[in-house]
């Protein structure tokens, strides 16, 4: 992959990681602002209880992704971005444009995700 191109992606990758990081913060400073104790009855501390886990399952996959961006910023310093992990071929522009951190080519990612018995959940380019 030429220096340009990497250059965009290693852009959109760092404003998607910007982006979730300020996301999570405000959550996590929302959640914090909720556990004031001020639950007047049960149904709105259930209610408060829902919106805490709710916000712990975000916090889960957003730490995910953020883990998932910081490994494909690192794969394009170390020079291996855009090359399937599973069979070594090239990633198509087309499938890193719709998402950047891909490790595999699609063909690799269906195989994987049959293997998995989530190819009918997940479509993939």
């Amino acid at each position: 992959m030429d220096s340009k191109k990497l250059e965009h992606f290693k852009q959109i990758l760092s404003t998607q990681l910007r982006n979730l990081t300020e996301t999570v913060n405000d959550d996590r400073a929302a959640a914090i602002d909720s556990i004031d104790g001020d639950a007047k009855d049960v149904v709105d501390k259930s209610q408060q209880d829902v919106n805490q886990e709710l916000a712990l399952q975000l916090g889960e996959r957003a730490s995910k992704m953020i883990a998932d961006i910081d490994q494909a910023l690192q794969r394009i310093d170390d020079g291996t971005y855009g090359i399937c992990e599973r069979c070594g071929k090239e990633i198509s522009d087309r499938r890193l444009e719709a998402v950047p951190t891909a490790r595999y080519d699609a063909a690799c990612q269906e195989i994987i995700e049959q293997e998995e018995g989530m190819a009918d959940e997940i479509s993939t380019l």
